[in-house]
């Protein structure tokens, strides 16, 4: 081969690589019973429809991995399913792309909470208080009953972090749902959380991964603990006893980001374009407990699933939305003063 020849090969060679890697887009999740349903819902028939090749990845919500890829300025995370304060904390530091709606779907669509400006919602969940009814005798009704270590002895399971567990304890202490986030913004509704908090410390076993309260609940390691509804859903179809007390519940969107400086944005705007399809997100709400937040998808939804959701009207009796403003202005402080709690 001459010169002129083997240039213009290795030309073509270098062109073809980009062309080749926009085929592989990684998508990051936090994984479980919450992924298999993306992967079902999303991820094969994405790939099918596209050619485009999904590798998904899990992890546990930590931001930080974001931010030292955004800083390094090589993200090698394309999508990423973030919680609602990360979402609105990461947007205001510049460690997401700001969404074009018009590449994705019409705002109008989906419930409020879903459209934001780094974000699209992905489903709504709930935080709530769940047990083995195998293994107790009385049901829990309340976070009142969860806190009651004479009527339920045993260990419990909680979140290892301030977020949900502080909005907890003060349910446990009678503070109305609608008053919970007023009280927690004052120093001595903090206080009065931690206070809560210090009763049943030495009967705390921690959680970090979502599924570890079911694996906890259905062991006996713990007689009751918060877990998210979709792992409990997940588990009762594997034929385990366990219940949800949607009294006192939390609910928030999860929703698909995209890392500052993505060299794959325009294929990550169509991957969530395609999962933000309702005909996709009923397939999604069918095969884990979480409901939609393209409304369309409602009423695709089988009723008896759609019961089992948080977006039923009867489970958001009681429950509290999670104020995500609030989580962002006092996040940082909160949960430095609960890992010092903790580790006392």
């Amino acid at each position: 081969m001459n010169r002129l020849k083997l240039t213009a090969a290795l030309t073509l060679a270098t062109l073809a690589v980009p062309a080749f890697a926009a085929k592989d887009l990684t998508v990051v999740a936090f994984g479980g019973a919450n992924k298999e349903a993306q992967v079902a819902a999303y991820y094969q028939p994405f790939e099918k429809a596209t050619g485009t090749k999904i590798t998904a990845a899990d992890y546990n919500g930590e931001m930080a991995k974001i931010k030292a890829m955004v800083e390094a300025g090589r993200p090698t995370w394309d999508v990423v399913e973030v919680e609602s304060p990360e979402l609105l904390r990461g947007c205001e530091e510049g460690l997401f792309e700001k969404i074009n709606w018009a590449k994705v779907g019409n705002k109008a669509d989906f419930v409020k909470p879903a459209v934001s400006e780094c974000g699209v919602g992905i489903f709504v969940w709930s935080t709530a208080l769940a047990y083995n009814a195998d293994k107790l005798k009385a049901a829990p009704a309340s976070w009142k009953d969860f806190w009651d270590l004479k009527k339920f002895p045993g260990k419990r399971g909680l979140r290892k972090g301030a977020k949900y567990t502080l909005e907890f304890a003060l349910l446990a202490d009678g503070v109305p749902p609608d008053q919970v986030y007023k009280t927690l913004a004052t120093k001595a509704g903090v206080d009065r959380a931690f206070k809560k908090l210090d009763q049943i410390k030495s009967s705390i076993q921690w959680w970090e991964a979502g599924a570890q309260p079911p694996q906890f609940l259905a062991s006996g390691d713990v007689v009751m603990s918060s877990a998210y509804n979709g792992r409990i859903d997940a588990a009762q179809k594997e034929g385990k006893n366990l219940k949800v007390v949607w009294n006192g519940s939390v609910y928030d969107v999860d929703s698909w980001a995209v890392p500052k400086g993505s060299p794959k944005l325009k294929e990550a705007m169509d991957f969530i374009n395609f999962a933000s399809k309702p005909e996709n997100q009923k397939v999604y709400s069918s095969r884990i407990a979480y409901g939609p937040t393209n409304v369309k998808a409602v009423k695709m939804i089988d009723p008896k699933v759609a019961a089992n959701l948080p977006t039923a009207p009867a489970n958001l009796k009681g429950a509290l939305a999670l104020d995500v403003g609030f989580w962002v202005e006092h996040g940082e402080e909160l949960e430095e003063r609960f890992n010092a709690w903790a580790s006392r």
